[in-house]
């Protein structure tokens, strides 16, 4: 018997052991600036660039105007940002060309948790984990210009850690980006006609999940203890509940409460609706007297 429990008491601590580790491990805390950097290519090829470890190059995302740093992303913050880019050089013109045709894509990562705060002596130091972001730009080539989907959707996944507050922490599991509308440059306002030298003002509608899964009720899921939502839906089915109830009060006071006390009472002819109870009176509550 206790050489079965041995295997289970080695597994037991085994799991207690990771999920310690994963607990000490660092977490993102609401509105932690996530920065973006992205994979470095070649403007004439497409191909990724590599370090002398023959590794992937990540580079930064360029420079907004805005904020003149990196492009962002706050830990739970959802809304919309805008990032222009000040100038688009020749080399970086030629890298949308691949990024619109699907030659390369525009792929970006983002730290999955914040870098480790605390060293521990005589331990390695955690390596630092990301999660792929890929950004699927939308447009059209033209000979002399091109035209480009300006606005993108970005949704992003949490795993939040469990304790006292729940949601008020957590690290990153998934994300993607897309552009909306890239077929309406002829009269919309979401794509831009460019050429080199012109700047590009991104604008992008960010979203946060706090599950890896997509919502399946109602089509929105609520960052509950980050400030929450009151969606249109909320209101509605506040509204039809109120409204249930004070049918179902309604029904069950006329056709139960107020029978038993007029019976209780003894109104006679108290009811406008001719005679009174049981023939007595006029109607009205005044019954006939006799005339001497």
């Amino acid at each position: 018997m206790r050489l079965l429990m041995l295997p289970v008491a080695s597994c037991l601590a085994a799991a207690a052991l990771a999920a310690s580790h994963e607990n000490a491990l660092p977490s993102y805390h609401y509105n932690a600036p996530i920065r973006v950097e992205c994979m470095n290519r070649s403007s004439e090829t497409g191909e990724h660039v590599e370090n002398d470890k023959h590794e992937i190059q990540w580079i930064p995302f360029p420079i907004c105007e805005e904020t003149n740093a990196p492009l962002e992303f706050h830990y739970g913050v959802e809304g919309e940002q805008n990032c222009t880019i000040p100038m688009i050089t020749d080399p970086f013109f030629h890298l949308l060309e691949f990024y619109i045709h699907n030659d390369a894509p525009l792929s970006c990562r983002l730290p999955a948790r914040p870098p480790p705060h605390v060293e521990v002596v005589g331990e390695e130091t955690p390596e630092q984990e990301y999660i792929p972001l890929v950004f699927a730009l939308a447009g059209t080539l033209q000979l002399s210009h091109m035209h480009i989907s300006t606005h993108l959707n970005v949704l992003l996944h949490s795993t939040p850690k469990h304790h006292i507050h729940p949601h008020d922490s957590g690290v990153l599991d998934s994300g993607t980006a897309y552009s909306t509308s890239p077929l309406t440059h002829l009269e919309g306002s979401a794509t831009r006609r460019l050429v080199i030298g012109d700047p590009l003002p991104l604008s992008f509608s960010v979203r946060w999940f706090p599950t890896p899964s997509l919502p399946k009720v109602g089509g929105k899921v609520e960052w509950s203890g980050m400030g929450g939502h009151i969606y249109a839906s909320t209101i509605f089915y506040g509204l039809v509940s109120f409204c249930a109830g004070v049918v179902v009060s309604a029904v069950y006071f006329f056709g139960s409460v107020l029978p038993k006390r007029l019976k209780a009472r003894g109104m006679g002819g108290a009811t406008p609706l001719g005679y009174g109870l049981n023939g007595v009176g006029n109607g009205w509550g005044y019954q006939k007297r006799a005339v001497d």
